[in-house]
């Protein structure tokens, strides 16, 4: 397989990667990482006939914390969070589910940001993400507008940014004290066919907070609300209540037949993976 010829254009600015992907339309791509973009232009499932290269942009890299939120820019890559200093004081159980994205090949240089804007409905931080509350940053020149995840990722490989418009930064509310987050997932070659973060905070004996989201089933990731409803303010130990949030948890995923199995199998991970996820973080806390 070869890839297609295109020209490569690397703005240094965000104003100048706005302007190249406006001015060129449907005929330029954003470019980072290139681990899954590359791969469509080889097998012929996408031609452009223009590169924009964003790895240069120095606003839209780095990692810090701002206030009580963690800022990550988009072209970082999932090897960097995984071994930042940063994300393992504060948030450390986002860099062990980095460590599990992929292979160490496409860690290395695929990007967090890159890999929301594909919006490839089987994917590990998506679904991380949307369980604590994330937002994305979108610059398109020198405006700048804010979406949460929920907003952001609309599909299968769609998203809200529009024409000329860059993913610039991931904005993640760091947990409250008390808070164990767990992130499990089940992958075929490397690719999850069922993924489940649950975030819990109990208190004085009872379920403070928790949340739940479901990923790599259905069209895109959710939260399952109606099962965190059903935890919320229950004891430590819910006995049937878990049941029953494991079940609305795999009716919120909606999942759907495809290569990894039928609909009735995902929703049966979804539950198994609930469970296992709710009953680690517990046991941490």
């Amino acid at each position: 397989m070869t890839l297609p010829a295109f020209d490569l254009h690397c703005p240094t600015s965000a104003e100048e990667a706005s302007e190249l992907l406006t001015r060129y339309g449907d005929d330029a791509a954003v470019y980072c990482g290139g681990t899954e973009l590359l791969l469509l232009l080889k097998l012929g499932f996408a031609a452009y006939g223009r590169l924009v290269d964003i790895k240069r942009i120095q606003e839209l890299q780095g990692i810090r914390v701002e206030g009580e939120t963690l800022v990550i820019g988009s072209t970082v890559t999932h090897r960097e969070i995984e071994r930042s200093p940063i994300v393992s004081d504060r948030l450390p159980a986002m860099a062990e589910m980095e460590r599990r994205v992929a292979n160490i090949r496409v860690r290395s240089v695929g990007t967090l940001g890159g890999n929301l804007s594909f919006s490839d409905p089987h994917s590990d931080p998506a679904t991380f993400l949307l369980a604590l509350d994330a937002s994305v940053a979108c610059r398109r020149g020198s405006e700048q507008r804010s979406l949460l995840l929920s907003e952001f990722v609309l599909g299968p490989y769609q998203t809200a940014l529009e024409p000329g418009e860059l993913l610039a930064a991931i904005r993640i509310p760091l947990p409250q004290p008390g808070t164990r987050i767990v992130h499990r997932k089940l992958s075929f070659h490397e690719r999850p066919a069922a993924t489940v973060t649950v975030a819990v905070r109990p208190h004085a004996g009872a379920l403070a907070d928790v949340r739940i989201a479901v990923g790599s089933v259905g069209a895109r990731p959710v939260r399952a609300h109606e099962a965190e409803r059903t935890l919320a303010g229950s004891e430590v130990s819910p006995g049937r209540a878990l049941d029953e949030a494991a079940l609305a948890a795999a009716l919120a995923a909606r999942p759907v037949d495809d290569g990894n199995g039928s609909a009735d199998y995902k929703a049966n991970l979804v539950e198994v993976l609930v469970k296992r996820c709710f009953s680690e973080a517990v046991k941490a806390a």
